[in-house]
C-alpha cells in the first residue's frame, strides 16, 4: 500500500502468529467485535479516516477463529470506510453463517437498503459519540427507529466518561437492545466507583443494555494484560453475566507506539476476568446468539 505525505498513518498490523490459548474454548463461541479491511485496491479507505490498514481479510480472521476455537464473528464497521457498507456487504455475501454484521449507516439510508442488509446478516447500527473523529454517524433517533423496525440493536461507542451525557438519550431510543462498545470506553483508571461505571451498572440493570468485554486497550494506556481493566471486567461479570459478550477487536487498529497483543493471550485473559467456565459459556456462546441470532450454515 503506497501512502501520500497527507495520508493518515498506517496502523500497526496484528500479530500474525496467534497462539493456541491455554483456556478451553466452548463449542460455538463467537468473537463479537472485529473489523475487516481489503483488498485495498478494491476497497479504498475513506479520506477522513484517521488510519489506514494493511489487508485484514475474512480468511485471515477465519484462521484466527480456527486457532482460538471460535465458530464465527461479528464484523463491526470501523471508521476506515466511513458509512460505505459495500465492503461489509461483500464479506457477508461471501461468508454466510460465519459472520454477522453491525453497520455504520449513511444518514440517507433507505428502508429498502436496510432490508437488503438485514437479509445479509446485519443485526445492528453503530453510532459514536463526538469524541471520536472521522466521518462517522452520531446518535440519530430517526435512524435508530428505522432499524428498530427490523429488530436491530443500536451499538454505541462512547468516549471517556460521556456515557453519563448520553445515557438518557440512549434510554429514550425505541430499540430493545443497546450494546456499548469496549467496556463503554470509560477510563479504567477511574475504577469501580467512578460515576460513569456506576451508571453503566444501572443501565445493565434495565435489561436493555449490553456491554462488550472487548478492546481493553481502549480503556487504559497500560500494556497487556491491562491490569487497570481487570477489576472492571470482574465487576461486570458479577453484576450482569447475562448482558455481556466478548470480542477480540482484531486487528487492533490505532495501536501505533504500543505493544501489540497476541490474540491467544487476549483469549486467555478472559479466563482471568471470568474464571467460571459455565459463565464463559454464557458470554461466548449463548449471549451472542441472543443478540445476533444463529450462526452456522
Amino acid at each position: 500500500m503506497s501512502l501520500s505525505p497527507s495520508s493518515p498513518p498506517l496502523t500497526q498490523p496484528p500479530d500474525h502468529h496467534p497462539r493456541k490459548p491455554d483456556t478451553a474454548c466452548p463449542p460455538g463461541a463467537i468473537d463479537c467485535h472485529i473489523h475487516l479491511f481489503g483488498p485495498a485496491a478494491q476497497y479504498p479507505f475513506h479520506p477522513d479516516s484517521r488510519y489506514v490498514s494493511e489487508d485484514a481479510l475474512p480468511e485471515m480472521h477465519m484462521h484466527l477463529q480456527d486457532t482460538l476455537g471460535l465458530a464465527g464473528a461479528v464484523v463491526v464497521s470501523g471508521g476506515g470506510y466511513g458509512t460505505n457498507t459495500t465492503h461489509l456487504s461483500h464479506v457477508l455475501e461471501r461468508h454466510p453463517g460465519r459472520f454477522k454484521g453491525v453497520a455504520l449507516l449513511p444518514a440517507d439510508v433507505t428502508r429498502a437498503e436496510l432490508r437488503r442488509l438485514d437479509a445479509l446478516g446485519v443485526r445492528g447500527a453503530r453510532f459514536v459519540s463526538p469524541g471520536h473523529r472521522g466521518a462517522l454517524p452520531r446518535l440519530d433517533p430517526r435512524m435508530a427507529s428505522l432499524v428498530a423496525d427490523l429488530g436491530w440493536h443500536v451499538q454505541f461507542y462512547p468516549f471517556g466518561d460521556d456515557l453519563l451525557t448520553f445515557a438518557d438519550a440512549l434510554l429514550a431510543l425505541p430499540n430493545s437492545a443497546i450494546v456499548l462498545d469496549h467496556f463503554a470506553a470509560l477510563p479504567a483508571s477511574g475504577g469501580e466507583t467512578q460515576p460513569a461505571f456506576l451508571r453503566l451498572l444501572e443501565l445493565l440493570d434495565t435489561g436493555r443494555f449490553w456491554a462488550k468485554l472487548s478492546g481493553p486497550m481502549r480503556c487504559t494506556t497500560g500494556e497487556f494484560p491491562y491490569e487497570e481493566v481487570t477489576p472492571l471486567a470482574q465487576a461486570l461479570v458479577r453484576a450482569a453475566p447475562h448482558r455481556l459478550v466478548w470480542g477480540t477487536d482484531w486487528p487492533h487498529v490505532n495501536m501505533n507506539g504500543r505493544g501489540m497483543p497476541n490474540d491467544g493471550d487476549l483469549f486467555d485473559l478472559l479466563a482471568r476476568w471470568v474464571p467460571d467456565a459455565a459463565v464463559r459459556q454464557r458470554i461466548l456462546v449463548d449471549n451472542p446468539r441472543a443478540l445476533y441470532g444463529p450462526f452456522g450454515p
